[in-house]
């Protein structure tokens, strides 16, 4: 598909979570699926803004005429949440991590933070607004396709989770509810599929080199805002995984190529990614008639000395390049073992090769998996560690770890006889007896009689020094 032809134009939209507390309260960043404290009900409407119009978004909400109950918790929410109380003091941490994204992405800050209130009427949020601020513009970053811009970083509240719809009402949970949410917007710079997850992936990595970012699954999501030539910009919703974003966004455009053909009209809207690489209808796209200023919350200026006293992290791409670099492992194994706490292992067990020992750590448990159906949750760090001191100490061989560690975890324990090493006199006596009853064979014909003699209780890198002695040519 020749995506310059088609005119094809995508930008990204991705939303973080924060850590801490909440961004106008001091209830904890706690998402919870346990049975609520208390239930509300609650029915929004919808006005006009002050230019006399109604945001269509907004306007296709309400006319569903759904009621919304929220369930919350008693040690995670609050009446901030509930809209009961004036929001609190916004939460300095939030702001200070929303800033050295900003800054990691090559952006400038804005010189005064005011937050808005952006029109929500879903129910996804108590109030029928989300408050969120604007902290920077014209960020890039760069891609193998070139460059992308970033023209707006914003701080706001996450939604509440919703857990049913009905043709009644739509019931959420409000413990995710006013998180702290950075919002990366780029600019239509990127071109190819593939180039758009590059572009995730890397603003992906510049969120994860800081601390105070929340992870796993659900904590970042990802939008793509699309289009081709002559037609409108639609938005998808909902990436969780990054590897299936091409595939979603070409399924797009053949749709949208199908609906030309068929000389159906293009309108701008919101799509949802679903599960199956596929898209399908969510609702209008928002209007520009959804802000208006938010009252309660003061201005906050960013003073130069603000800007001077934050401490910018090294970026996780670097560390990965570092660790490549020391200890000579693949740049795979190095973005395994990042938040391993990988450099630990290294320095407490000095007689295991740093390559084997991120092996040990990102792959043996993989093919644990799926060769003795060993799940890798299971497998905990002391588990790692009794391996690894077991190989230190020269009571077992790199052979024998994938072995030790599946009857670790199915047993409890390790039963080093099985694994008792050979010692070099008997290794060398059984070599010089395997060469003598073979004089032809091929080296490595020999070294494969010799390893399968001993089963993994020997060193293959000394087997290969006997076996020269002896083996002449």
């Amino acid at each position: 598909m020749d995506y310059k032809e088609l005119g094809l134009l995508i930008g990204l939209e991705l939303h973080q979570q924060l850590d801490g507390h909440k961004l106008f309260c001091k209830c904890p960043c706690i998402i919870k699926d346990t049975k609520p404290n208390y239930e509300i009900k609650r029915k929004l409407r919808v006005s006009a803004s002050e230019l006399g119009d109604f945001d269509p978004a907004a306007l296709y909400e309400l006319q569903k005429g759904k009621y919304f109950v929220y369930q919350g918790y008693k040690n995670i929410n609050c009446l901030v949440e509930l809209d009961e109380n004036p929001p609190e003091e916004l939460n300095q941490n939030a702001l200070k991590i929303a800033l050295q994204v900003s800054l990691l992405l090559n952006a400038k800050p804005v010189d005064n933070v005011q937050f808005m209130r952006k029109i929500v009427i879903d129910g996804s949020n108590v109030s029928g607004f989300q408050r969120t601020a604007l902290i920077a513009t014209d960020g890039y970053i760069e891609t193998a396709e070139g460059k992308v811009r970033i023209p707006t970083i914003c701080l706001e509240e996450e939604s509440a989770k919703k857990i049913e719809d009905t043709k009644e009402y739509r019931k959420y949970n409000i413990s995710r509810l006013c998180i702290p949410l950075i919002e990366i917007a780029t600019a239509p710079d990127i071109h190819t599929p593939l180039q758009a997850k590059e572009t995730a992936e890397k603003i992906g990595m510049v969120l994860r080199s800081i601390d105070g970012i929340k992870r796993g699954l659900g904590s970042i999501r990802q939008d793509v805002n699309l289009s081709i030539k002559n037609g409108p910009r639609v938005e998808i919703k909902g990436f969780q995984e990054l590897k299936g974003m091409p595939k979603i966004i070409q399924f797009e455009i053949e749709r949208q190529l199908e609906e030309i053909k068929t000389k159906n009209k293009l309108v701008a809207h919101v799509r949802k990614a679903e599960q199956n690489l596929t898209t399908s209808y969510l609702r209008p796209m928002p209007g520009a008639n959804r802000m208006y200023p938010e009252t309660d919350v003061p201005t906050i200026n960013i003073t130069k000395k603000i800007l001077e006293e934050l401490e910018l992290p090294e970026l996780i791409s670097n560390k990965i390049e570092k660790l490549q670099e020391i200890y000579k492992i693949s740049s795979e194994l190095a973005k395994e073992v990042i938040d391993i706490n990988f450099e630990n292992y290294v320095n407490l067990y000095r007689n295991v090769e740093p390559g084997l020992i991120a092996r040990i750590l990102v792959e043996i448990p993989k093919e644990a998996n799926t060769r003795f159906n060993i799940e890798i949750n299971k497998i905990n760090e002391s588990n790692y560690h009794e391996i690894l001191k077991l190989l230190d100490s020269g009571k077992i061989t790199k052979s024998n770890v994938l072995d030790c560690l599946v009857e670790l975890i199915n047993t409890g324990k390790i039963d080093l006889n099985k694994y008792k090493i050979v010692s070099n006199e008997e290794l060398e006596k059984e070599i010089k007896k395997i060469v003598e009853n073979n004089p032809h064979a091929p080296f490595g014909g020999l070294m494969g009689d010799v390893m399968n003699h001993f089963k993994g209780k020997v060193d293959g890198k000394i087997v290969s020094e006997i076996l020269r002695k002896y083996k002449k040519s």
